[in-house]
């Protein structure tokens, strides 16, 4: 199945950002035909950001498979988010739309308020929205832009979780995606790199003062995935060779993230906690 996937060079398709997943060529795998759930979730409410497209329609598709009620919180990508919606209801799950701006405090704390509104409470956390912009120079990276990055990829993810603790019961998970960056950091990608890593480290932190709730925090590493993000921010030549220097010689999909999300928000991850997981394709963090 794997041998299946496509490798690179993928052709040229400019985007603006955050990108919209139905444009893009090839189209992502999401696990819409593929993913079989087996109720390892059945009963939770989970709530996940980013989830209009690319890892986050995985994880949402795969947790309404799972037996989940799902939230989703997205910037602006009405139709991308529709079709998500689609896919967690025909698994006949609830799922609620959560548009707006993650880099706004209110929309934090809003978008948390509304799933308890709905749901009663939060399960399971799963913090993935991200904001990234390739630059080749320091002197190219505007103070406003360096703030954003930070706003959305790393305070964002403070926010909600502070938000969202006191509406966890105890076997509660908080899943943050990180990156391979936070360990390999890409020169281009300076300021999303630094997020990354500070997502590591908060994720470790978060798990210790959490355990005594019966919380549990990991976090997930993916290397380069297909996703909107990608022909979003960075070059066609970036574009073109997207994935080529992992040992697997290719980018991964988004259904070939979502499950070690599933895992993690499971049950059967109860001693699992403060942990860092890696879907990099070969590329090794230690």
């Amino acid at each position: 199945m794997n041998e299946e996937y496509p490798k690179p060079p993928f052709a040229s398709q400019p985007q603006d950002v955050p990108g919209m997943q139905g444009k893009m060529d090839p189209y992502p795998d999401c696990g819409e035909k593929s993913y079989k759930g087996s109720g390892r979730l059945q009963g939770k409410i989970a709530l996940i950001t980013g989830a209009d497209s690319g890892i986050g329609r995985a994880v949402a598709i795969a947790f309404a498979r799972e037996g989940a009620q799902v939230a989703i919180s997205y910037l602006n990508e009405h139709e991308d988010a529709q079709e998500t919606k689609r896919w967690v209801e025909e698994a006949g799950r609830k799922c609620l739309l959560l548009p707006g701006d993650l880099a706004q405090k209110q929309q934090c704390e809003d978008i948390v308020s509304k799933t308890v509104a709905e749901f009663g409470r939060i399960d399971v956390l799963v913090n993935n929205a991200a904001f990234q912009m390739t630059h080749e120079t320091l002197d190219d990276i505007s103070d406003e832009e360096w703030v954003k990055t930070f706003d959305i990829n790393i305070t964002a993810m403070f926010r909600i979780c502070k938000a969202a603790v006191p509406h966890m019961p105890r076997g509660g998970s908080i899943i943050n995606t990180s990156s391979v960056n936070s360990d390999m950091p890409k020169p281009t990608l300076l300021a999303y790199a630094t997020t990354k890593g500070a997502i590591a480290n908060f994720t470790g932190g978060l798990a210790q003062l959490l355990g005594d709730k019966g919380i549990r925090v990991n976090s997930v590493a993916p290397g380069p995935i297909w996703t909107p993000l990608i022909p979003a921010t960075m070059t066609d030549e970036d574009v073109k060779s997207f994935g080529s220097e992992t040992p697997l010689g290719r980018p991964g999909q988004p259904v070939e993230v979502s499950p070690i999300y599933v895992l993690l928000a499971s049950d059967e991850a109860s001693y699992i906690s403060g942990s860092r997981y890696a879907v990099t394709g070969g590329k090794p963090i230690l």
